[in-house]
């Protein structure tokens, strides 16, 4: 028994020795497991060489978060960053900062590994993929847009440039330099203010190359449309009018003109078929807002019509005593744009100019009902025509719109009988009053049916329905149109547009 002894002890210094090296061992292998997992989703795949005793400094390069690789000589990023510079950016960026891109970083950090050498592969990824950055003016916006300039003199004029597309550049001088603004003396409009809603702060940062806006143009771009928005295009058609190409495409004129500025001047010029015209309305990153007097001269209508009774007429039959005459007023507005649209208008002064004369109708027992004056008040107040008669082929109307209250109240253009009341696939809900005396009428559109139901006679400048975009429209208006002995007729011979 006694010789098996040695055996049995060296056996177990065996197993002791064993369980010490493989503790030891565990101890180690966490730190490589992960230093390797990391170097598994790395974009170059590198390998640990060697496993050092004492812990050495060793630089990673990052982008996004995800390890690029592991840098033998940390200098080559100095280095290449020198050689970019003077190669791509030392001519348009003298005098610049070049670091690595935005979301590009190096870390150093303590190892007990040696990696396998990847430098040449990670310059060649960073020259690649372009991931500089270089230092320019970074302007920062109120509501969160940035941008990155090279030169603040050209963000400065580029800026003044997109205003100009609100504004006369007359006007613009006017009150940048706080100079006087001449008050309106004839009808039309004057601007008295404008402004960047959004406030400013200018610093000076990192950015790539791609992101730095470097002329003019690319700023006017960006201050017009921002970031990523699709520019769409029209070709002229023969017979197309500036008024009918902003309708189709869903703009006014005076916008389809604001944004094809360097094209088109006045809402009449004439059109070449096949020039291509911007129907992109602005989509800007800032609010620009500019303030507008208007001095309007507008219709005052006179009272409902008087009837007077008169017994020397038959019963049934009247007499006009006295004709309604319309007065006129001006009126002074001021308007609100913001980025060229309309959002607000308020009446600052008016003065009556000519008196409205009443209407008086004399009449046996009483005036018959549904028969026309013959003369007519537009269908619906603060009239604005925004397509005319045949803007396009085959819009044989007008289309009017509220200009201060875009859904608001249709009237009855003259006394009458509503004869129609209906809805269709194109006018949408729509009404016809017949006015007995040839003439009828069509108000289409509208927001839900006609308040009246056919068969009832209705007073001029009855409430009939609301302004409405119901069958096929672009936005809300009335489609007026006019009948004079049951041929239709251009709407502004008895508006007087």
């Amino acid at each position: 028994m006694k010789k098996f002894i040695p055996i049995v002890i060296a056996v177990l210094a065996s197993l002791v020795i064993t369980l010490i090296t493989s503790g030891a061992n565990i101890g180690q292998n966490p730190q490589q497991i992960q230093a390797q997992t990391e170097l598994d989703g790395a974009i170059f795949k590198q390998e640990i060489v060697r496993v050092i005793s004492q812990p050495q400094m060793v630089t990673k390069i990052y982008e996004g978060g995800r390890l690029i690789g592991v840098l033998s000589d940390p200098e080559i990023i100095e280095k290449t960053l020198a050689q970019t510079y003077q190669e791509q950016y030392a001519a348009d960026f003298p005098d610049a900062t070049i670091g690595l891109g935005e979301d590009v970083y190096t870390s150093i950090e303590f190892s007990y590994f040696e990696y396998s050498n990847a430098d040449d592969l990670i310059v060649e990824y960073l020259q690649l993929n372009d991931l500089f950055s270089i230092e320019a003016f970074k302007i920062q916006f109120s509501n969160g847009a940035v941008i990155y300039v090279k030169d603040l003199g050209e963000f400065e004029q580029a800026k003044e440039k997109y205003l100009l597309n609100f504004i006369g550049k007359s006007a613009y001088e006017d009150i940048k330099n706080k100079r006087e603004i001449p008050q309106l003396t004839n009808y039309g409009t004057r601007d008295i203010g404008i402004n960047i809603l959004e406030t400013t702060s200018i610093t000076k940062g990192l950015a790539s190359r791609s992101k730095i806006l470097k002329n003019q143009n690319e700023i006017v771009y960006f201050l017009s449309y921002g970031y990523d928005t699709e520019i769409k295009t029209y070709k002229v058609v023969p017979f197309d009018t500036v008024e009918g190409v902003a309708y189709k495409t869903g703009l006014s004129a005076q916008q389809l003109i604001t944004i094809n500025n360097q094209k088109l001047k006045t809402v009449d010029q004439l059109l070449e078929p096949g020039m291509e015209l911007n129907v992109s309305y602005f989509n800007s990153p800032i609010s620009v807002v500019v303030v507008r007097e208007r001095l309007a001269k507008e219709v005052v209508y006179p009272p409902k019509t008087k009837y007077v009774a008169d017994p020397s007429i038959r019963e049934g039959l009247s007499k006009i005593v006295t004709r309604e005459v319309d007065g006129s007023k001006n009126v002074l507005y001021k308007e609100t744009f913001v980025n060229g649209i309309l959002i607000k208008g308020e009446v600052m002064s008016e003065s009556v100019m000519k008196q409205p004369i009443q209407e008086v109708i004399a009449y046996g027992t009483k005036v018959i009902p549904g028969i026309g004056s013959g003369k007519f008040r537009w269908p619906v107040n603060n009239p604005h025509v925004s397509c005319g008669w045949y803007c396009y082929a085959g819009h044989r109307a007008i289309d009017i719109q509220n200009r201060y209250d875009r859904y608001g109240t249709i009237y009855a253009a003259d006394r009458g009988v509503v004869t129609r009341r209906a809805y269709s696939s194109i006018g949408g809900y729509y009404v016809i009053i017949d006015h007995n005396n040839g003439y009828k009428t069509y108000y289409g559109h509208m927001a839900s049916p006609g308040y009246f139901p056919e068969g009832v006679a209705v007073e001029k400048g009855e409430a009939i329905g609301r302004i409405g975009m119901t069958g096929r429209t672009t936005g809300p208006h009335t489609h007026f149109q006019v009948w004079q002995n049951g041929t239709l007729i251009n709407p502004c011979r008895v508006l007087g547009c």
